[in-house]
């Protein structure tokens, strides 16, 4: 039995890979604090992908070459993140106390 599940989605741009990653329990959900809002579920399709286990999708993002941007959401998916090194502790923030990150690959094309 899957104990946690995420949903992962790759959209295609000429840059590489965009990965769109969310935890399950977050996809129905309009999360906002202050200036900050990111709204799930009006945006559904950017996130709802693969729905895979946390092993899932490790093994599915090293496999990923060339990525030019990620958005997270969810403790699972950012953990997931943290795992695979897309990202850095210093890159979580939170929301409704829901962590999320969202980083850019900034060396595209070298």
């Amino acid at each position: 039995m899957v104990d946690s599940l995420i949903y992962l989605k790759v959209h295609d741009t000429e840059y590489g890979a965009m990965v769109a990653m969310c935890d399950f329990s977050v996809v129905d959900k309009i999360l906002e604090e202050g200036e900050v809002l990111i709204d799930v579920k009006n945006y559904k399709s950017f996130y709802i992908g693969d729905k895979m286990s946390k092993e899932e999708a490790v093994k599915f993002i090293k496999m990923i070459k060339k990525w030019h941007s990620i958005n997270i959401v969810g403790k699972e998916s950012v953990e997931i993140a943290l795992e695979t090194k897309m990202i850095k502790k210093s890159n979580v923030m939170s929301v409704e106390g829901v962590p999320y990150a969202q980083a850019y690959n900034v060396n595209i094309g070298k």
